[in-house]
């Protein structure tokens, strides 16, 4: 089985799918055909599976290989076997948890399409209808993700296997790398005084006012006033579901108790202070607007900040404290606590100075490695006023890719091509235990005449 098939991750198939059911969908040209072309056991592949799937690559402009019919089939009778196997040895997949996948990707597209009711009207079938439809298929996306996690749960690989494998690396084959460096930081928010944050209370209180009394419309205020930095794009309108978690607990809650076209008293969350009209409700899944009002922050309120950080500072320097402890202990950009401080980049904990803002770069340049900046006042993503401090962990020069500098990145390869292998010698055992069926359309396919060399064709 063709490593790329192998390696793919959490019921991707199923996803894009699903995907491609909708895009297909949308432009009313979804092609309707029965036709089975491969069958597992009981598990069969339709025709207009891939022809559905290989029309959603053409709407997204991504590139189409000419093999395409051939590898998309390989990959689902792949899965197919791995969903049998899962069946077979009782994986457990909750309900709990396919329900939650079902919401997670019906919000995708709620949104993506702009709203429940376009939604269903692009579907041409209600949420409910929709979730039923795919409720099958996406526990099987989940077995057989299941089934790739059980079949490798106990591969490791060893330093020695690590080099084998790359020495088998040609070199004129191995990677550039361009300077990587590792860099953390430790943040804070300086907090308004008592008179400002009461100012923005009140400008709050004044809009509630003239919207209960009729003087203006809330997406008017909105337009005017909120100082959400995504209002451009969303005019402050938000879709929620009671299960997520990435909202901010107070506004959610404050969200939540609101009845259709009722506007919330002053909730105080991480982002500033906001009133909440709810707009309409479906259940667990509400669609709400917002005005955000962010207290003025003084230079008074930057210097006290400051100087708490450079108390900190000054207890890193005399190792009174380590960079992960004050971390947790100090740091109030919650993603900081997650990486304990560690900025994240397309390569993890390793980043390149295109992916850092400009602020942090200047401030790195006058750094070497294992020092701490100055406490540094900056903006964050959400143009949020913080004051943080900078800690260059290390920097690479750009290299060709090697043991020494390179190790857990060659390793995360060799284990991801170990796993591959265990999983191909999986195959080999337990597909010959299965009824296998390909369609004689398909017989050409040279990884399908490879992988099911004994075919009972039709």
């Amino acid at each position: 089985m063709k490593t790329a098939i192998l390696g793919m991750k959490k019921s991707a198939l199923f996803f894009l799918l699903f995907i491609a059911y909708f895009g297909a969908k949308a432009q009313q040209a979804r092609v309707i055909a029965d036709k089975i072309v491969g069958i597992v056991g009981d598990k069969i592949v339709l025709r207009s599976d891939i022809v559905n799937y290989i029309d959603d690559m053409k709407r997204q402009e991504r590139p189409v290989p000419p093999n395409a019919e051939c590898y998309l089939l390989e990959q689902m009778m792949a899965d197919k076997a791995l969903i049998l196997q899962a069946e077979k040895d009782s994986l457990p997949v909750s309900d709990e948890e396919v329900e939650a996948e079902l919401d997670q990707r019906i919000r995708y597209f709620v949104q993506e399409y702009g709203g429940k009711e376009a939604f269903e009207q692009i579907a041409g079938r209600t949420v409910y209808q929709v979730k039923e439809d795919f409720r099958k298929s996406i526990k099987e996306g989940r077995l057989a993700q299941a089934m790739r996690a059980h079949i490798v749960e106990h591969v490791k690989i060893t330093p020695t296997e690590v080099k084998n494998y790359f020495d088998k690396i040609p070199k004129d084959s191995l990677p550039f790398y361009e300077s990587e460096l590792v860099v953390g930081q430790i943040v804070l928010y300086p907090k308004a005084g008592r008179e400002l944050e009461k100012f923005a209370q009140d400008e709050l209180l004044d809009y509630k006012k003239q919207v209960e009394a009729g003087k203006t419309s809330f997406d008017n205020l909105v337009r005017l006033y909120s100082e959400d930095p995504g209002k451009a794009q969303n005019n402050g309108r938000y879709e929620m579901n009671k299960a997520d978690k990435h909202w901010d607990p107070e506004f959610k809650n404050a969200a939540f108790r609101l009845k259709e076209g009722q506007i919330s008293p002053i909730v105080k969350s991480k982002f500033g202070y906001h009133i909440i009209r709810m707009i309409s409700r479906n259940g667990d899944d509400i669609v709400v607007s917002h005005i955000l009002k962010v207290p003025q922050i003084l230079d008074e309120d930057l210097a006290a900040a400051k100087s708490k950080l450079d108390s900190v500072r000054s207890n890193l320097i005399s190792g009174t404290v380590g960079f992960g402890e004050a971390v947790t202990k100090y740091s109030e950009e919650e993603l900081s606590k997650m990486t304990a401080g560690v900025i994240q980049g397309r390569g993890g904990s390793f980043v390149t100075i295109d992916e850092l803002d400009k602020d942090l770069v200047t401030q790195l340049d006058k750094l070497k490695i294992g020092e701490f900046s100055q406490p540094i006042q900056y903006k964050d993503e959400r143009g949020k006023t913080g004051v943080r401090i900078v800690y260059l962990q290390s920097r690479t020069e750009p290299h060709r890719e090697n043991m020494k500098d390179d190790y857990n990145r060659i390793a995360q390869r060799a284990i991801a091509e170990k796993k591959n292998e265990v999983i191909e010698r999986w195959f080999q055992t337990k597909l010959p235990t299965y009824y296998i069926m390909v369609d004689k359309e398909f017989m050409g396919c040279e990884g399908i005449r490879r992988q099911f060399p004994s075919l009972a064709s039709n």
